[in-house]
């Protein structure tokens, strides 16, 4: 029944993984989102996969350690950091393939001794406690692991070890099916999901146990498997053998040795023995029963044989790379007779080399420990001395070969005491032939290589990018068959749009009219989307729509603030002062009276109320303008303030008093010093002191007025109303998100909203001097002013220029276009408008608009369009917002093609860029090649041109400038605080997160302070207290008291500046601790400073709603809830309104469902009863008695409607809605917007309930709704994916992160807690972190923000689409230079030239393929269907696909008509039509193992079926012809690699350099392949792989893996 048991618990788990695998996304691993985030490699997944190298020889350790080395270093040298697991319950796996078992642990011992990588050995398996503690101390975002192990009890090993990962809420990475490319690599992932991890949650125990099961049967198998060869020979007895030979060949080698010396001595002599143990055991049987030894070597045979093995060790040590990369390829194989001392060779060799790892007392140089065996190389040797040396053939070992093998035989013979073994020389004694015999044993498969060249193809493009490689190549001859085969296409012009057949050029795209041939119908569709827009505009900027006049250009001068004289200024400026004086003292007036009218209010009701009036006084002052009136209104306030606090004071049993009041008091204190100190007379500051007094703050007292000091008062008062703290540590811990701003006071007339900081004016004369700028500054900072500011500008100049907005996603896009719709108006000519939008789904007014804002794909076609560079001439200014996606995954190399295509300055617009140095650095030196490429642009005159530039002479010409500047601003205006929930007893508790506490000392030491690691001033304070807890005799302690703190003492207003030097002298001295040898007291403050650890529970979803209404009880809304799969951010938000709707049926009557009901038939049938009274006809006779019934019903049908609201009406502890912020009529409209659409009743019972949720698949009027409600402050609970993380305009109080994902990283976490604090109205921002590992906290808080770095930014299709570009643009001038800038300007190539010269040898192969293909002729023209390639762009590589079957008239000939001359097609053909195109287009690859599952499918075809038999032919030539010219163009360029970097591993650097060995002839023999070489790496020669094998690969991937590192060409 257990047997049985196990065998169910096993197939259950291989049919969740396997549905699990037709589920998995094909994904990248490492983009820029995840690549400071730790992940795990299973190590025999690593050594599975690197095994499955189809041209790995047996037993070839150097090749297979270099596949190993450069499967590592693709993930380290794109980010990854990764940790690599060695199971020991999975050695168990390997015993019954014993030469995987040495190879194994030198795999191991090598990543351990020579390479930086993190190796794990020391857990027994997936199920043990220590393991369990290990993942929750490391949070792994993903376990890259392999679907299928060599065995199935492997691949069972490895579904227990996924299963396991799943519960620890760790995603699955599959090795199988994994590529990669320059930036990033590929595989399947699988998300750990509710039900994997309910799975094991049922069946843990039975798992356990199956495992349990499977690796005592792997024991017991490994026994068996020894028996026969090792018979009695006690494991003990081997391990005291393995020790007494170690200690025999240290006393040899006292100094210590080479592992291959050692291992070779200790194998031989160990194998040597056993063997013969063997033999002697089996004669002892033979003698009792007759067995036949035939099959079996003699003991003198492998002796011969260990002879030979030795000198093949001898050979790794002296021969260099480059020699043993030409060794010959023998294909014979060893006989059957010696399989059983092999077998017991690699047991030995496993055996010592797990000894040796623990063996410290001997200096072992593991160095080369990846070179412990060259099997090809013994069997080279063994084909020598069996073949061609009895044949006469007989060659030297050389004096240095033959002492180091005399030492090594001598050390073997030394080690064996039971039995001679023969001298070392001859090492041949026997005749008995140990290789199977082959007619051609020796590989040579000559095939014949065309001649080796490039096509010549001629361009002025070509030549100035790649000039200074051609001179280094060869090119083919005229006469060439290459080049006569070529087809000459004729040229191609689209004159139409290929699937509208509408005119293709700007004339038609262009509208003309407005009004012209547009039905009524369209017109008004046309008003409505306005209005609608300029509503949502208005909700999103809260300004005023500004009319734009068109003015004369003028050059401005950079504003300087307190620079202009009176005596500079005109006649009319003077006037244009009086007046707006005049109107300023007007406004104060009304100021003026309208605080006489509201102060009585406000003053009684601080007195009733002092928080409510408080509250009414603060909202005056948001509204008032006059800096009098503001400084009266204060006053009043510091009073009242002084009264609540004396009052409050004076109450009887007060335990502890209520700091609130006294904050407001110092808040008004603050606001009156710092902002109108003109206005203080001695009263105020009379009153000021009097209030300091009474807060205790004496020092504060004398710093203001020393007279107003009166001791005996003080003493009498003090007890009873002074605060019991010192003034510097209140204004920290008590207000320290109320301090002062440092904000610049002397307004800027270019702004009228507000006063803009000094960052802020930068960007303004960025504008004004027409410069380009970087931009970082943190969300909701103001950075997107500028561009506003930027578009005014271009709007003013005239009514041709053109401002593009760049943004990355199409909901900020129509966020931007409503709003620069509603923010400007302006009159334009005919034809003419102010904003147009064009994104994939939706264009409009592209051509003929001002401001363009758009997505970047799509302004990408605009700029490489030839017959839109008209258009392109005419633009202004770029702004490129979030331009921190350069580094995304989808569409970044798109960001680049823009950033060095255009020719106008730019503004680039982020919050999150870690290197804006670098970047700056790189545009820079693009806007450099711009300013000299123009001046032969300006100078193009060629007629041909003229039509061309004529339009751009009409636009109005202004000065350009070429500078790019970097504008950092780091401080964010409100603070962030995190706080960690935890479920305790069934409640949530929050615990506030010190952001110190996600560091170690390790990292301080190793990184310093992260930049973006901020504390606030109540965090200043906790580290200091914690600092003077911790070290008693702390000396720096008085001198940062913040009492005694040289930027504190005695100051009355401490500004947030003055915080921040505070948090630096804290952390300096924290570095300082470090440094001076107290490392063990950081350590102590921070295990202080870290919450204790937080309490999970499984039903974390079900206490949602709990954790929601916590917030509202701690007036932490509105909020934002960012989850990461959209099924829960649905159930999520509807779980709020299930418990809010529990809440209010538990409280109503039982009958309240029945009254309701009542009173709703009732009103239908008086609603009813009217409307039947209005249609009957009436006589004047009865008129009057009709409308005194008409009345009636109408007044019982507003009673019952009445009645009818009050008994349905929601109480307010049942809804997070704020009902006051928006009237009934709006709230009615937008209800309306949502009716139609599919969640619209969904989203409109929530948002009754002040909830709503928020994430891409939902219709753009339905994510409008939200947005736009939740910016009022209706909605005040919302949950959402990612989608609101770029850009979106939805600030709020507090966000939480509810649920952790692999895509929760830094860079979102930074995005999305961003959206915390809303500027005017919160002081600080609040982040909250609900079920999230602290392991993952600390590593959110920590991590830096990814670096740019570049795309791949060429493909095949890109570099068509230049070359139409440069050949059909009328200015051929600049076209020529956009392409130049794109081919030469890459951020991924910039200061590394080496991957210049990649980028470089891809344009190669590109052209030369298109040239062959026939879409360029050999001048660099588009000819044929280029244009139908480069159409299809995002398609590659199935638009080239399409287009080869569409030249070879396969579509023609298929789709056949039922009859001559119809256009009816019957069935077959438009399924065999549907198949090849779904081939073509949209394919999804799943794992090979999911074939594994069975699963049925009874509606739709899963597997696409093989394509028709002539497009299967075509394909599969296609293919072989890409293949084969991929391999020649390889062999051409491989001259370009870098032979120092070849013969060293690419992780450890180990390098195997050296002169050939010319003194042994017998080296020089067997090194004596003539086959060519110079393609493939000569880690992968030592398999003898040769260039013809580069030929004969099917898949170009499998290509990557055996050239060369430095002709390591990797495409998308």
């Amino acid at each position: 029944m257990e047997k049985k048991g196990h065998v169910q618990i096993l197939e259950n788990m291989s049919k969740l993984i396997l549905g699990e695998i037709a589920k998995a996304n094909y994904s990248s691993l490492l983009n820029d989102f995840v690549e400071s985030e730790l992940f795990l490699i299973d190590g025999d997944s690593l050594l599975i996969t690197c095994l499955n190298d189809k041209k790995l020889k047996t037993e070839q350790n150097l090749h297979f350690i270099y596949l190993v080395e450069r499967y590592l270093l693709d993930l380290k040298s794109k980010g990854g950091q990764f940790i690599v697991v060695f199971f020991k319950d999975f050695e168990h796996s390997y015993f019954q393939i014993p030469p995987l078992l040495p190879l194994r642990t030198a795999l191991i011992l090598h990543l351990q001794q020579n390479t930086d990588i993190n190796v794990q050995t020391e857990f027994s398996g997936c199920f043990s406690e220590e393991w369990n503690c290990f993942l929750e101390q490391n949070c792994p975002y993903f376990l890259l692991i392999s679907d299928e192990g060599i065995t199935q009890l492997q691949t069972f090993l490895f579904y227990f070890f996924i299963i396991q990962s799943w519960y620890k809420r760790i995603s699955i990475a599959l090795t199988s099916g994994q590529e990669s490319d320059i930036i990033r690599v590929y595989a399947y992932f699988m998300l750990s999901r509710y039900k994997n991890q309910h799975f094991f949650k049922e069946n843990e125990q039975k798992m356990k146990r199956a495992y349990q099961t499977i690796i005592e049967h792997l024991k017991k198998s490994s026994v068996i498997a020894l028996t026969p060869l090792f018979h009695q020979f006690k494991f003990s007895s081997l391990e005291k053998e393995i020790y007494w030979s170690i200690d025999q060949l240290r006393g040899l080698w006292p100094k210590g040795s080479d592992i291959r010396r050692i291992l070779c001595v200790l194998s031989c002599s160990l194998s040597l023995k056993m063997y013969h143990h063997f033999l002697e055991k089996r004669k002892e049987k033979s003698s009792e029963i007759d067995i036949p030894e035939n099959n079996l070597a003699s003991l003198t045979e492998v002796q011969d044989l260990c002879r030979m093995y030795c000198l093949s060790v001898v050979f790794l040590l002296h021969l260099p790379l480059s020699q043993r990369a030409c060794a010959r390829l023998i294909t014979s194989s060893w006989k059957d007779s010696i399989s059983t001392f092999l077998q017991m060779k690699k047991w030995c060799e496993f055996f010592v080399l797990r000894n040796l790892e623990s063996s410290k007392t001997w200096n072992v140089d593991f160095t080369y420990v990846c070179d412990i065996n060259d099997g090809p190389l013994w069997i080279n040797i063994a084909y020598y001395y069996e073949n061609e040396h009895i044949q006469g053939l007989q060659f030297d070992l050389g004096k240095a070969i033959e002492v180091d093998y005399n030492d090594l035989w001598s050390a073997v013979s030394h080690l064996v005491r039971e039995f001679p073994v023969g001298p070392s020389v001859p090492l041949r004694v026997t005749k008995q032939l140990f290789l199977q015999k082959k007619q051609s044993p020796i590989g040579d498969s000559q095939e014949m290589v065309p001649n080796l060249g490039f096509i010549p193809v001629t361009s002025p493009i070509i030549r100035r990018f790649v000039g200074d490689m051609l001179d280094q190549v060869t090119f083919l001859r005229s006469d060439d068959p290459v080049v006569t085969s070529l087809v000459k296409y004729k040229e191609f012009h689209e004159l139409v749009h290929w699937h509208s057949h509408k005119p293709l050029s700007d004339h038609y795209e262009r509208t003309k009219s407005f009004t012209q041939g547009k039905s009524k119908e369209f017109l008004r569709s046309k008003q409505k989307l306005q209005a609608f827009q300029q509503r949502f505009g208005s909700n999103l900027d809260g300004t005023t729509s500004k009319v734009i006049v068109t003015q004369s250009v003028v050059p401005k001068k950079t504003f300087v603030a307190g620079k202009n004289k009176k005596s500079q200024c005109s006649k009319a400026d003077i006037i244009i002062q009086e007046n707006t004086n005049r109107l300023l003292e007007k406004e104060k007036e009304k100021e003026s009276h309208r605080w006489e009218t509201l102060s009585f209010s406000i003053e009684g009701e601080m007195k009733e109320n002092f928080h409510s009036g408080i509250t009414k006084l603060e909202d005056f002052l948001k509204t008032c303008k006059s800096n009098s009136v503001k400084f009266t209104v204060e006053m009043v306030g510091l009073k009242a303030s002084l009264n609540a606090w004396k009052e409050h004071c004076q109450g009887a049993g007060k335990v502890r008093k209520d700091f609130s009041i006294a904050i407001h008091m110092m808040k008004r204190i603050h606001s009156i010093m710092e902002r109108y100190q003109e206005f203080l007379q001695n009263p105020d500051k009379k009153e000021i002191s009097r209030c300091l007094r009474y807060l205790g703050f004496d020092n504060l007292v004398k710093t203001l007025d020393p007279t107003q000091i009166m001791e005996n008062e003080r003493k009498s008062k003090k007890f009873r109303y002074a605060i019991d703290m010192g003034p510097a540590r209140f204004q920290l811990q008590q207000m320290g998100h109320y301090l002062i701003r440092n904000e610049r006071k002397d307004p800027d007339p270019r702004v009228n909203d507000f006063i803009p900081d000094t960052w802020q004016r930068e960007l303004l004369d960025v504008v004004d001097n027409n410069e380009s700028a970087v931009i970082v500054a943190p969300t909701s900072s103001g950075k997107t002013y500028a561009s506003y500011y930027c578009m005014e500008k271009v709007l003013r100049e005239s009514d041709n220029g053109v401002i593009v907005y760049v943004s990355p996603t199409k909901a900020l896009v129509n966020q931007v276009s409503a709003t620069v719709q509603s923010r400007y108006t302006k009159r334009l000519p005919e034809g003419q408008v102010l904003c147009g939008v064009f994104t994939r789904d939706f264009r409009s007014d592209i051509l003929n608009c001002q401001v363009l804002v758009t997505v970047p794909a799509c302004f990408e076609i605009l700029l490489l369009s030839p017959t839109h560079q008209e258009w392109v001439e005419k633009i202004r200014y770029v702004i490129f917002d979030e331009v921190h996606c350069l580094g995304g995954e989808i569409g970044a190399d798109i960001w680049e093609h823009l950033l060095v295509m255009i020719r106008c300055p730019f503004l680039a617009l982020s919050a999150t860029i870690s290197n804006p140095e670098h970047l700056t650095e790189w545009l820079q030196s693009v806007r450099r090649y711009w300013q000299g490429a123009e001046k032969n642009i300006d100078d193009f005159q060629s007629q041909d041109a003229k039509d061309c530039i004529r339009a751009s002479k009409r636009y109005v010409k202004v000065k350009k400038s070429y500078r790019v500047r970097l504008v950092l601003y780091e401080e964010r205006y409100n603070d962030l605080e995190k706080h960690v929930c935890s479920l305790r007893g069934g409640d949530i508790v929050f615990n506030h997160y010190h952001p110190l506490a996600s560091l170690t000392t390790d990292h301080i030491e190793k990184y310093g302070f992260p930049s973006d690691l901020s504390l606030s001033p109540r965090e200043s304070i906790q580290l200091y207290d914690t600092m003077v807890q911790v070290w008693k005799g702390w000396p720096k302690a008085q001198e940062l008291c913040p009492e005694e703190f040289i930027y504190f003492k005695n100051k009355i207003v401490i500004t947030k500046m003055d915080a921040r030097k505070y948090e630096a002298a804290l952390k300096e001295e924290i570095c300082n601790w470090m440094k001076n040898g107290n490392e063990n007291m950081v350590k102590k403050v921070l295990k202080i400073l870290r919450p204790a650890s937080v309490s999970h529970s499984d039903s974390m979803g079900e206490t949602f709603p709990l954790l929601v209404e916590k917030l509202r009880e701690m007036n932490k809304l509105p909020a934002l809830f960012f989850m990461f799969k959209i099924i829960d951010v649905e159930k999520r938000a509807q779980s709020v309104c299930d418990a809010l709707e529990k809440k209010q049926v538990m409280r109503q009557p039982d009958n309240v469902d029945k009254e309701v009901h009542m009173l709703t038939n009732k009103l239908k049938k008086v609603k009813k009863s009217m409307e039947k009274t209005s249609s009957v006809p009436e006589n004047a006779l009865k008129r009057s008695s009709r409308m005194d019934q008409s009345i009636i019903r109408e007044a019982e049908h507003t009673a019952l409607q009445k009645k009818l609201e009050k008994k349905t009406e929601i109480p307010p502890d049942c809804t997070y809605a704020n009902i006051k912020v928006i009237d009934a009529e709006t709230l009615e409209m937008m209800l309306y917007s949502i009716k139609k659409t599919r969640k619209g009743k969904e989203l409109e019972n929530l948002a009754k309930r002040g909830i709503g949720y928020h994430h891409g698949s939902l219709d753009a009027k339905e994510r409008r709704f939200v947005e736009i409600l939740f910016r009022k402050g209706f909605v005040r609970v919302v949950t959402a994916t990612g989608t609101l993380a770029l850009g979106i305009n939805m600030p709020c109080r507090s966000v939480v992160f509810a649920q952790n994902s692999i895509y929760l990283d830094a860079l979102n976490y930074r995005q999305m807690s961003g959206r915390a604090g809303r500027r005017g109205q919160d002081f600080l921002g609040n982040v909250f972190f609900y079920d999230i590992p602290l392991p993952k906290i600390e590593k959110l808080i920590k991590s830096k923000v990814p670096e740019l770095k570049g795309q791949f930014p060429l493909s095949m299709t890109l570099i068509l689409r230049l070359m139409l570009l440069a050949s059909r643009a009328c200015n051929v001038t600049d076209a020529e230079a956009k392409v130049i800038s794109v081919l030469n300007h890459s951020l991924l190539s910039f200061k590394k030239p080496r991957i210049k010269e990649i980028l470089k040898l891809y344009f190669l192969f590109s052209l030369q393929f298109l040239v062959k293909e026939g879409y360029l002729d050999c001048e660099g023209n588009p000819i044929g269907f280029a244009g139908l390639v480069a159409h299809l762009y995002y398609e590659e590589p199935s638009n080239l696909l399409f287009v080869s079957f569409l030249k070879k008239g396969l579509f023609h000939n298929l789709c056949q008509p039922t009859k001559k001359g119809s256009k009816h097609f019957s069935q077959d053909v438009m399924e065999k039509l549907t198949l090849v195109l779904a081939n073509l287009f949209g394919r999804r690859y799943v794992p090979a193992k999911f074939l594994d599952a069975n699963f049925k499918f009874y509606q739709s075809k899963v597997f696409l079926e093989e394509l028709p038999t002539d497009f299967n032919i075509a394909l599969r030539k296609y293919n072989e012809q890409v293949t084969r010219d991929f391999s020649y163009f390889l062999l051409i360029v491989s001259k370009f690699a870098d032979m120092k970097v070849e013969h060293q591993l690419p992780l450890s650097k180990i390098e195997f350099p050296g002169k050939n060995e010319d003194t042994s002839k017998l080296a020089s023999h067997l090194m004596s392949c003539k086959e060519d070489r110079s393609a493939v790496s000569p880690f992968a020669c030592l398999s003898g792989v040769t260039n013809q094998d580069l030929l004969q690969v099917g898949n170009i991937d499998s290509v990557s893996r055996r050239v060369k590192k430095e002709i390591h060409i990797k495409g998308r």
